[in-house]
């Protein structure tokens, strides 16, 4: 089975980005699979894709680089099929709304899976018949505004699957959402096992980790661990990461008086080696789509604390077994539930080995299995095992692949064209004064 995944950019080190590559190199095992990247500004990618996924680009925008687009005149033109809904509207163009419809047309790929709303959106309107076409949904609907839930209601009803990562999220789409005849199902991100021994449950530091961003409600969290200090103060707390709140963040510390015991860890790759350093996490958001550093912590054998806020944290932690689950929004409930496993190493310990044998359901293998199921399904019910359906799909494959030389070709005379234009101009201009 050929699977290509087309993801807004591949080159960073976000969420989206991690889990599609996990689920990319974990189907790869069995499967043809690539990861197509709408753009591309490093020269190499800050995460792994797999040794044996291959990882393309539409949009270079490396400057210097032999390929640059970011001069290209279609790139200074606003996109007129990617919607003005979807929050990256203003970094799409009328050079990648070629570039993608171009991909579109030429790829061989079996199924195509797009990995945000706006580009789910532009392989329904966009993609001719051939490959099995599925959004996945890394966010929630919820949090969606009312203009981009009507862009998505008129274009996913023409893709054959949408996947959600929490079974909430998925009941807010099958009820919320007229789709009939698209596939619903929820398939949560895949988290790979570390490669080290599991933290130290005698260890006294309470780990944290994700963008510092107000939906993210660290500062919840340090007035909670404030309670905590006032009775243990042989306990500290890391946080990691990186965004707008962290000098909002600096100053909670300062206020509080915590600058012995919380500290700002900036971001970190890899993280696992973070997550070992403590016996405890904590997760103190007013919403999560998914909740993939909780998984992360207890891959590594730390039992978390966590808010039960939607969507993803109470479909992860089993209250009392692996983890504690305590109210939004609430600083002493916080602080009661840390406290609780602070005071108990043992229990502690058994909650840290619960949490490891119970987050192997999101090995990524077993998230690649799901995924293999729903699309081997799909193509069934397309008629691709039948013998018009491949001959329907090898004739796509092979208008895909003329296609596809037809544009790279066209495309490398733009650039040997640009290229001899701006020698020209450097020889009229004679040597400078």
């Amino acid at each position: 089975m050929r699977i290509a995944f087309l993801i807004h950019h591949a080159y960073g080190i976000g969420g989206t980005i991690r889990t599609t590559f996990n689920s990319a190199s974990a189907l790869a095992e069995q499967h043809d699979v690539e990861v197509v990247s709408v753009f591309r500004h490093r020269d190499r990618p800050a995460l792994e894709p797999g040794p044996e996924v291959r990882l393309r680009h539409l949009v270079d925008l490396r400057p210097g680089s032999p390929g640059f687009d970011g001069e290209d005149p279609e790139h200074a033109r606003p996109a007129r099929r990617y919607p003005r809904a979807d929050g990256h509207y203003g970094r799409y163009s009328g050079l990648t709304d070629r570039r993608v419809t171009e991909y579109l047309r030429s790829t061989d790929a079996d199924v195509v899976v797009g990995t945000r709303p706006g580009i789910n959106t532009q392989i329904a309107r966009y993609a001719p018949p051939g490959p099995v076409l599925v959004g996945q949904e890394h966010l929630t609907l919820a949090c969606h505004s009312r203009r981009l839930r009507l862009t998505l209601r008129d274009a996913y009803p023409r893709l054959d699957a949408l996947t959600t990562v929490t079974e909430t999220d998925a009941r807010d789409y099958r009820s919320r959402m007229r789709l009939p005849g698209v596939r619903v199902e929820a398939v949560p991100n895949g988290v790979p096992a570390p490669r080290t021994a599991p933290a130290d449950p005698a260890a006294k530091w309470v780990i944290a980790a994700g963008r510092l961003a107000p939906a993210k409600r660290f500062d919840l969290l340090l007035r909670a661990f404030a309670q905590v200090v006032a009775e243990r103060p042989d306990w500290r707390l890391r946080i990691y990461g990186a965004g707008p709140q962290r000098e909002r963040l600096r100053a909670c510390i300062d206020h509080l008086e915590l600058y012995n015991h919380a500290f700002l860890m900036g971001p970190a790759h890899p993280i696992e080696s973070e997550w070992l350093k403590g016996s405890l996490a904590a997760s103190s958001s007013s919403l999560e789509s998914f909740g993939m550093t909780i998984v992360e912590a207890m891959r590594c054998g730390l039992p978390v604390v966590a808010t039960r806020c939607p969507h993803g944290p109470a479909e992860i932690i089993r209250d009392g077994e692996d983890g504690r689950l305590v109210a939004v929004n609430d600083p002493d409930a916080l602080a009661a539930g840390l406290l609780g496993l602070i005071s108990d190493e043992d229990l502690r310990r058994r909650m840290g080995r619960a949490a490891i044998e119970n987050a192997r359901r999101y090995d990524p293998a077993r998230v690649a299995e799901r995924y293999t199921d729903l699309f081997t399904a799909l193509l069934a019910r397309r008629g691709r095992h039948s013998r018009l359906g491949r001959l329907r799909a090898g004739l796509h494959r092979t208008r895909g692949a003329a296609l596809g030389t037809a544009f790279a070709a066209r495309d490398g005379l733009r650039h040997a064209r640009a290229a001899v234009r701006g020698a020209t101009a450097r020889s009229t201009e004679g040597p400078a004064a």
